[in-house]
């Protein structure tokens, strides 16, 4: 029998191989760096507002502007990053938040109080939703045609009922909220409503079925459905969840302009997208983050916020806006490749 050859004395061990990195100890890693990234842009922008227009910029008053207008694009981001981490993508949000905030604002509607406007805004959402989930997962319509086709016909829809009018809201109980009376502890109540969306999507997402079908579904369909997901019935659910998403956004918007407007929600599909992007969310679906899509959301509006208080106009604030897109994106790519 051969006996083991012993190492002659003297010679280095040879160490042994370095353990690979666990899968979500990674994910964790790149999340962190995204959001610290994220964080460090949103410093930035603070510091530069304080700078330039320390008295404006840093009024309480400005402040609370700053996150109720964050809070109405910031929950149609919420449904749309669901969407996209899902695969799909949905530009139809602005035209179903200007249907709905039209819709809800309607003498007919106004009649019927509070819980009348509340109740056709989340209808409308949700009935929109709907059509775009039935023509996407049971129609095979392609995301992009079928949400195209919805931005045309809500923008329209939205136009005929106004006649191109402003239409004012008349009910106390939704112009009481839009005061200053109505704050909790210096909160709006729009704020407390988009943090209440923040935390129930990302709950939805990170610690529930629902929500590791919306990856799996996202990551690779047909493996998904090799394991049982029902992928279109997954599709329409998240359809569903983006209109009403759109729904709770077009009653807030009602709150802070007091009005519906056909030209509410404009280029909203554009913003949600950029901030779902920016805050690690792939655009080809399988990882999605609320955390991100909610500080690309603030990054974007305070952005808006400096540029106004500075009367800078809207096109430099455009380029602006697309470099850090850019810079967000090679961001995440960089970190994808060193980890």
């Amino acid at each position: 029998m051969t006996q083991p050859v012993s190492p002659p004395r003297g010679a280095p061990d040879k160490a042994p191989p370095a353990a690979p990195r666990p899968a979500w100890r990674t994910l964790v890693f790149r999340a962190d760096v995204r959001t610290l990234s994220l964080l460090g842009v949103l410093a930035a922008l603070v510091v530069i507002g304080g700078i330039t227009k320390p008295d404006e910029f840093l009024d309480t008053r400005n402040l609370q502007l700053v996150l109720t207008q964050a809070s109405v694009i910031g929950v149609v981001t919420v449904g749309m990053t669901f969407v996209i981490t899902s695969g799909g993508i949905d530009l139809s949000v602005g035209a179903i938040v200007a249907l709905a905030s039209v819709w809800a604002t309607t003498v007919a509607t106004q009649e019927y109080g509070f819980g009348g406007i509340l109740f056709t805004a989340v209808l409308v959402g949700v009935g929109c939703g709907l059509v775009n989930g039935l023509l996407i997962a049971y129609g095979g319509m392609v995301p992009f045609i079928a949400t195209l086709a919805m931005l045309a016909s809500a923008r329209g829809l939205a136009l005929q009922i106004t006649d191109g009018k402003t239409q004012i809201v008349t009910v106390d109980g939704i112009l009481d909220l839009g005061e200053r009376d109505a704050y909790v502890f210096g909160v709006p109540p729009l704020v407390l409503v988009f943090a209440a969306v923040t935390v129930i999507g990302w709950l939805v997402l990170n610690r529930t079925t629902f929500g590791r079908r919306t990856v799996a579904v996202g990551g690779n369909a047909e493996a998904a459905r090799l394991a049982g997901i029902d992928v279109r019935r997954q599709r329409l659910y998240l359809y569903l969840l983006s209109g009403l998403c759109c729904g709770i956004a077009a009653f807030l918007l009602i709150i802070l302009s007091g009005s519906g407007q056909n030209t509410n929600g404009n280029l909203y599909e554009l913003d949600a997208i950029a901030a779902a992007i920016i805050g690690g969310t792939l655009l080809s679906g399988g990882r999605g983050t609320i955390t991100g899509s909610v500080l690309g959301v603030l990054i974007f509006t305070t952005i808006t916020n400096i540029f106004a208080l500075n009367n800078l106009q809207s096109d430099v604030q455009q380029i602006a806006k697309g470099a850090i897109i850019v810079a967000a994106v090679l961001v995440q790519r960089r970190t994808a490749s060193t980890t």
